[in-house]
């Protein structure tokens, strides 16, 4: 179990989880990273008492700095606030917690430091998963998952020799669209798409499991993580959300890891692996499951699903420019300024344009990501 660690994006869904965590378990959090949401990295930042703040936002890292002026707390700002963030010394794991190609360079920088990372940034993996997971591996730097999917695949992992396992079954709810034809939903509202029916999550990510690009995305991080080929992947439906991943082994046996949708679990194991402690949340009764149930996706209806694993099988800059595609164009739904329908035509329409070319290396990489910022917003806003 780590005794430090360091929260990259403690103001949105999964970095308040993870301060709810960390205080549960008594650890020490030594540096947090927001955005701009000041008034509750204020109170975050006296109730932990951290060393190091960063604030992205340089206006709004100026306003924190007066408001704890009265703490012994240093802050920074932008780019290098974040890197600081997640490399400092009395740190000894980082949950990236951020959204976005944002969290790459920090990532990389704390695996360089041989630090815990415990991975809530789909991005780090979608984007640049071949060459994170090679620093990984040349540094000696723990990549634990936080998706409550990915979470769940580790889990049925632990202690399987190599050459065990045959197949991953990544299992997704279907979100709260399950089931209706994609011209039934040209009319939907975003308070409609973030209603997730078991998850409490935040607005962009409960997006995503809507369109089911969230899945998508599950799909190519599942890839790198797990040193898989996409053949080597099954996505299966299960609405009950009990269920949160399965693995089949070389002599047909599946083991799959049960739990109650809550993320609180992933994040306490990401933290305290190889252990595992007491923890705050509910247990699963089994007297009150009446069934479980399981089906294929529907690719028809489920387009970006299908346009994620076709990236995925494309490689190259394709998973880049269709994650930062699909960000804008969610953000710009969720300000009423795109139809739901047209958050999978601008992804498809980036990655034809930008997404077919090698990512050779990180700075290729985060300029396919601000390309296809920039493609997204000139032809669709």
């Amino acid at each position: 179990m780590v005794s430090s660690i360091s929260i990259l994006g403690c103001t949105g869904s999964i970095g308040r989880q993870t301060a709810a965590v960390a205080e549960h378990l008594g650890l020490r959090v030594a540096a947090l990273s927001a955005q701009r949401k000041i008034d509750l990295l204020e109170e975050q930042t006296r109730k932990f008492k951290p060393s190091f703040v960063a604030v992205y936002d340089e206006e709004a890292a100026k306003r924190f700095t007066i408001a704890v002026a009265d703490m012994n707390v240093r802050v920074g700002s932008g780019l290098e606030g974040l890197i600081e963030a997640a490399s400092l010394d009395e740190s000894a794991c980082v949950v990236t917690a951020v959204s976005g190609a944002i969290g790459l360079r920090p990532t990389l920088e704390a695996i360089r430091q041989k630090k815990r990372i415990a991975l809530a940034n789909k991005e780090t993996l979608v984007c640049a998963g071949e060459l994170v997971m090679a620093e990984a591996k040349k540094n000696g730097a723990e990549i634990v998952p936080v998706d409550s999917e990915h979470s769940a695949i580790f889990q049925c992992l632990m202690g399987r020799g190599e050459g065990e396992l045959k197949k991953i079954l990544l299992t997704g709810s279907g979100g709260p669209f399950r089931g209706r034809a994609r011209e039934e939903l040209e009319n939907v509202t975003p308070a409609q798409a973030v209603s997730h029916p078991n998850w409490s999550m935040g607005a962009k990510i409960s997006v995503d499991s809507a369109t089911m690009m969230n899945k998508g995305l599950e799909f190519i991080e599942a890839m790198h993580l797990f040193s898989v080929t996409p053949d080597d992947i099954q996505v299966v439906i299960h609405p009950q959300s009990v269920i949160h991943s399965m693995v089949e082994l070389v002599d047909g046996t599946v083991i799959a890891q049960l739990g109650v949708p809550d993320m609180g679990l992933p994040i306490q194991l990401a933290l305290t692996y190889p252990q595992r402690c007491a923890s705050m949340f509910e247990r699963l009764d089994f007297y009150h499951l009446h069934d479980l149930s399981f089906e294929a996706p529907d690719y028809e209806k489920t387009p970006c699903l299908r346009l994620a694993m076709d990236c995925a099988r494309e490689g190259g800059l394709a998973p880049c420019v269709m994650s930062a595609a699909n960000e804008v164009a969610v953000h710009a739904f969720l300000r009423g300024e795109l139809g739901y329908n047209r958050i999978y035509d601008a992804a498809a329409a980036a990655v034809d344009a930008l997404g077919h070319a090698r990512a050779e290396d990180l700075d290729t990489i985060l300029e396919a990501d601000r390309a296809a910022r920039q493609f997204v917003t000139e032809k669709y806003l």
